[in-house]
């Protein structure tokens, strides 16, 4: 039997059940815990869906009363976190499941660290510190994720944005780490070809950027290097012809992308997080155009690092006649964001000259930017944007 038709359990710290059907055992989980009315947070989207009904039917079958909160932007800001939190208290709940991509994930973790920390949301902000506020008790978490993408749902920290200014804040404590995943690769077999190949290279990006980041952490560098191989060997064929292998490698692939950018990231989610703020630009699609110039940035100075990456790619796609040297890897980027039909340049999303000031000035803010390898001055973020466009 294969490992993608299998159910799995392991830890790394969090508790995941990983495999086709692993959504089904959640019932069951809640009620052994003594939980009997979660809340339930997902978009508008995944709140359509017939896997969605199909849960919230088996958990009432259980006895559990459920509330669903699906109100949320496609970048979500504080309101949408402190909405979460009135149904979360109107309700009654007592606990959170976070079902969805990144944006589901960063509300339902914000709604956790809300429900018992009653200060101003953003006094939480880690860049201020503000994790040192967590002191008190969070609800259960659980988390299910429905693309292959963020990670979120083994992450600890949640990114919302400020309702006027579109400034985004990190929220970030060990104990907004879910208490258990449920990975389940049939949940994302209903994805449109473009959203699988938008949140497939924002895995990429994890992955490659945290193996890239300042700073000494070889366990995160060999979870970086295994995904990128796995990446290579999957994204193209889970967009272009899909099959439970192919889910399943990029869900994996997902997770330890998020296990390793604790570590950190770089350039090209410093470039990719303005292309939001400003043009709501969805987070993967801006990593995806993004992810050739950042790397062609980066590679002075990292050679070494790209010789390996260009292993793992070579030794993913499992062709031998691939030999992929570390200067090739921007190139490579961009042939595959052409395989998978990813828009090769910022013009073609509607971004123009005039916008570039202002898109400079949040990246060269970025919470992302200190970790990158090579220092990044204004006039290089310009320059950046001006090529990607």
């Amino acid at each position: 039997m294969n490992w993608y038709s299998q159910i799995h359990h392991y830890s790394i710290p969090t508790r995941i059940v990983f495999g086709p059907g692993a959504v089904k055992l959640l019932g069951g989980y809640l009620s052994e815990h003594g939980l009997k009315r979660p809340l339930l947070v997902t978009d508008g989207w995944v709140a359509g869906m017939d896997f969605f009904r199909a849960i919230v039917k088996d958990l009432e079958s259980k006895g559990l009363d459920i509330s669903i909160f699906n109100q949320m932007k496609k970048n979500p800001v504080k309101s949408d976190v402190l909405a979460g939190d009135i149904e979360y208290r109107n309700s009654e709940c007592d606990c959170v499941v976070g079902i969805g991509g990144g944006v589901p994930m960063d509300v339902a973790r914000a709604i956790v660290l809300r429900v018992n920390h009653r200060r101003d949301l953003f006094d939480y902000d880690d860049l201020l510190d503000g994790w040192k506020l967590v002191t008190g008790e969070v609800p259960h978490f659980v988390t299910i994720p429905t693309t292959s993408g963020t990670g979120s749902e083994v992450g600890r920290s949640a990114i919302v944005s400020e309702d006027e200014s579109r400034k985004k804040r990190i929220l970030f404590h060990p104990k907004l780490l879910a208490k258990q995943v449920f990975a389940d690769p049939e949940l994302t077999y209903e994805l449109p070809a473009h959203v699988t190949a938008a949140t497939g290279m924002d895995a990429l990006t994890h992955n490659m950027e945290a193996f890239l980041a300042k700073g000494f952490n070889p366990v995160a560098d060999g979870i970086a290097l295994e995904a990128i191989g796995m990446i290579s060997r999957y994204l193209e064929r889970a967009v272009c012809n899909p099959d439970p292998e192919s889910r399943g490698g990029m869900m994996l692939a997902s997770m330890m992308g998020a296990m390793a950018f604790q570590k950190g990231l770089g350039i090209v989610h410093s470039l990719a997080h303005p292309l939001s703020t400003l043009a709501d630009v969805h987070h993967g699609l801006a990593n995806a155009i993004m992810i050739p110039f950042g790397m062609n940035y980066n590679y002075p100075g990292s050679e070494n690092r790209f010789e390996r990456m260009a292993v793992s790619i070579s030794s993913g796609t499992g062709k031998a006649n691939l030999k992929l040297e570390g200067k090739d890897i921007p190139a490579y980027l961009t042939e595959l964001n052409t395989k998978i039909r990813i828009p090769g340049k910022l013009s073609s999303i509607g971004i123009t000259q005039g916008q570039i000031p202002a898109l400079t000035e949040l990246a060269l803010a970025d919470f992302c930017l200190p970790s990158n390898p090579r220092p990044v001055p204004a006039e290089a973020i310009s320059e950046l944007y001006t090529s990607a466009l």
